[in-house]
């Protein structure tokens, strides 16, 4: 039998990360792009197939883990984070992904989404964010607009939106970045991004739903708006936007403001360059919220990265030590020691 230790890897293909199932979404919906793109990064990240899970909640992206051809584990509702975490502390050699919605995420999986990013886990999260709950028919989600009218909210929904990436960000996700369904090359690029990178990896990907929010992204990603509405973030690079780039974003203190390169009194000097390993995060949170002001554009692309330890290796490095330190411990020894006792 031949020594496959020398033997030539096998270049793998979309196709390889693909199922084979039935994908049961409805027609037109943002989940089919996001899933070609992931099926199309794959092969350029480099990890075996059989070294890869993905882990998801409830919610129409949910199904996600039914489509890749790696392992996978359809979770119960808002826990996917949670999952991911013991899969990835049980299993360090995996690349563990999850992929959820704004309803599993930010509502019941809330808590758990804060923690993981608190604890800089290395599992990758792509949020399908479409701003309504889609599976259980239109209700409104913690990240739908404010007034919008749905089945929960029929005279106009009165709370405050999440704003995913100041929320990622403020409980310590070290690489937070946004994409969208219509932008393939672009989605492609973060999703490979997001798997070189150690530790919590967000990305929030803006994602239509064609039956109960249609176009709720069009001001944004729509090819007659985009030029004007879509900031696209490239490291060491000034913030530039608009037809032809003629338009750049420039810092008046800690104050975003649209200058005009056509203007002689303006130069590519005073735009803002982007810094996404900057130490600080408060320019960070000015990007996660620049589209508050609606004369200003919204940022894609990695809004922030940043390198520390993870909470995995932590543990692994401490079991080792304590292992070393104490020899292996006993089940038998754990269960019945000094802090039991027996009632009769």
């Amino acid at each position: 039998m031949a020594n496959n230790i020398d033997a030539v890897p096998v270049k793998l293909t979309a196709k390889d990360f693909s199922s084979g199932q039935d994908v049961r979404w409805c027609p037109g919906c943002g989940d089919y792009s996001i899933l070609a793109q992931v099926q199309r990064s794959f092969p350029e990240i480099n990890i075996p197939i059989e070294k890869i899970v993905w882990i998801s909640g409830i919610g129409c992206s949910s199904r996600f883990t039914y489509y890749m051809n790696t392992y996978g584990f359809h979770t119960i509702h808002g826990r996917a984070a949670a999952i991911a975490t013991g899969v990835k502390i049980a299993r360090p050699d995996l690349s563990v992904w999850v992929a959820t919605g704004d309803g599993d995420l930010m509502s019941i999986g809330g808590n758990h989404f804060i923690h993981t990013c608190r604890k800089n886990v290395d599992i990758k999260i792509l949020l399908f964010n479409n701003e309504i709950y889609g599976l259980t028919k239109g209700q409104y989600s913690p990240t739908s607009a404010k007034g919008l009218v749905t089945k929960t909210s029929p005279y106009g929904s009165v709370d405050y939106p999440f704003n995913p990436l100041s929320l990622a960000l403020g409980a310590g996700a070290s690489f937070v970045a946004r994409t969208a369904d219509s932008e393939a090359k672009h989605m492609q690029e973060i999703i490979k991004r997001a798997a070189e990178h150690k530790g919590t990896a967000f990305v929030e990907i803006l994602q239509n739903c064609v039956i109960f929010n249609d176009g709720v992204f069009d001001p944004i990603t729509s090819k007659e708006n985009k030029a004007d509405k879509m900031l696209i973030l490239k490291h060491g690079q000034p913030m530039l936007f608009g037809k032809d780039n003629k338009k750049g974003i420039k810092l008046d203190g800690f104050k975003p403001v649209v200058i005009d390169l056509n203007d002689p009194k303006n130069s590519i000097n005073d735009v803002w360059v982007h810094d996404e390993k900057d130490i600080s995060h408060a320019r960070a949170f000015i990007l996660a919220h620049l589209a508050d002001d609606p004369e200003l554009p919204s940022p894609f692309g990695v809004i922030r990265q940043e390198f520390k330890p993870t909470y995995d290796e932590g543990v692994e490095r401490q079991i080792a030590h304590i292992t070393e330190k104490k020899g292996k411990g006993s089940l038998e020894k754990l269960l019945f020691n000094s802090n039991t006792w027996e009632v009769n």
